[in-house]
């Protein structure tokens, strides 16, 4: 058997704490997460997952078909989960050939393994894999995108939701007639999958990029929609919001307000007024009405960021809000340029809370403590059940393993145990 291995490498850490409940291959960027841009360039091969070892059983419950952790073939191509492809990268690593390495400057990419060789890795297969597990072979120099930050995402974002646009739109699907009291701007550039409900008064521009909108997904009352945008399945987007481009929403979401070059995971809500700009969040995140982010420093210089303990220099003008999956915020609350809120953190207080939070953090600008990892798993539990989703053992377990990954973060910043 032949196939492809998407793995992880050590700097899946700059990119927490998107990665603390996730590979970093299940990012999204456009439409779709970077492990199903690979897919795409190799399609009809096996693919096996390779991830840090208390991610594996999440994977292997939400993803049974998957193999993970486990090489189990006689030639692999070895692909790293951060690199962004476009749809020629099989042309510029193809899946056949001999045995070598790829590297795009210091960043291992990947390898291709066969016979020997495979057989010499697969005995001491890490959860985290760099160019110094794989035997020494040739070289090549490759040119690729590399996710190395939260806000590169953001950066290619609008790139990639007309890359990925193009290829998953086909012919004779818009039903632009059954929406006589919708305006539509651009009507080629726009998808709008089965099931979809567009009330009186929406607004779907897409002169400056397509707009797609998944299925069974709603559009209330007034709504505007500046493409490039993703709406994805099962999502409403509530009366009067105001979606602006470069905008991805994941599936079953609510969402209102002000947006723009934002990317939200699945079963998340920001669903009431306030801005929300140049950021990331997780999964079932829940942002409270009038929550708002600063993506614009008052200087208009470039923003730090604080990312695995360090203070990080963007280089970008605008970066705004990154959040980690399970976390609220108050009505009203503000948070400063660049900030970073943790997994499963509770934000409230009447000013804006530190510019970092780690994970389980409970409180904001008044006072901060660790949020109960009992308690947190009983309101995601409450949270999910709301969606018809199920918290299961393996996911209450990933709960607890990354409390305890992240109690020195806490320890550190003056946090109780």
């Amino acid at each position: 058997m032949k196939s492809i291995c998407i793995f992880e490498d050590e700097k899946y850490q700059q990119l927490q704490p998107l990665t603390f409940f996730r590979p970093v291959y299940n990012l999204r960027c456009g439409i779709l997460s970077l492990h199903r841009k690979i897919r795409r360039n190799y399609p009809n091969i096996k693919v096996e997952l390779n991830t840090r070892g208390y991610l594996r059983n999440l994977i292997k419950q939400n993803h049974p078909e998957e193999i993970v952790n486990h090489v189990k073939s006689e030639y692999t191509l070895f692909i790293n989960g951060r690199i962004l492809v476009d749809d020629d990268f099989n042309k510029i690593i193809p899946f056949e050939g001999k045995d070598e390495l790829f590297i795009s400057g210091s960043t291992f990419i990947g390898a291709r393994l066969s016979g020997k060789n495979l057989h010499s890795l697969n005995k001491s297969l890490k959860d985290v894999l760099n160019i110094a597990d794989f035997p020494k072979l040739q070289k090549r120099e490759i040119d690729v995108r590399i996710i190395e930050y939260p806000w590169d995402l953001i950066k290619y974002n609008e790139e990639e939701l007309i890359n990925d646009y193009k290829k998953l739109t086909y012919s004779n699907h818009n039903q632009i007639e059954n929406y006589p009291e919708v305006h539509f701007l651009n009507p080629d550039n726009i998808f709008i999958s089965k099931n979809v409900t567009l009330k009186p008064g929406v607004i779907l521009d897409a002169e400056d990029g397509p707009i797609f909108i998944g299925e069974n997904t709603q559009i209330m009352h007034n709504a505007s929609i500046q493409g490039p945008a993703f709406i994805g399945q099962n999502s409403i987007i509530k009366m009067s919001a105001t979606i602006y481009h470069n905008t991805s929403v994941g599936k079953v979401c609510k969402v209102g307000g002000e947006i723009e070059n934002t990317i939200i995971h699945g079963y998340s809500n920001k669903q009431h007024y306030g801005f929300l700009g140049n950021s990331y969040l997780g999964s079932w995140v829940n942002l409270g009405a009038g929550t708002t982010n600063s993506d614009l420093k008052n200087n208009y210089g470039t923003i730090k960021v604080q990312i695995n303990n360090e203070i990080i220099e963007s280089g970008r003008q605008f970066v705004g809000l990154t959040m980690g999956d399970h976390s609220k915020s108050a009505i009203n609350t503000s948070f400063n340029t660049g900030a970073v809120v943790g997994v499963s953190s509770n934000v409230f207080g009447g000013t804006f809370p530190p510019k970092y939070l780690p994970s389980f953090s409970w409180g904001g600008s008044e006072a901060l403590t660790t949020y109960d990892i009992d308690r947190s798993i009983e309101v995601a539990e409450r949270v999910m059940q709301r969606r018809n989703v199920n918290l299961t053992e393996i996911d209450k377990e990933l709960f607890k393993k990354v409390f305890d990954l992240t109690v020195n973060e806490r320890r550190k910043l003056g946090f109780p145990k």
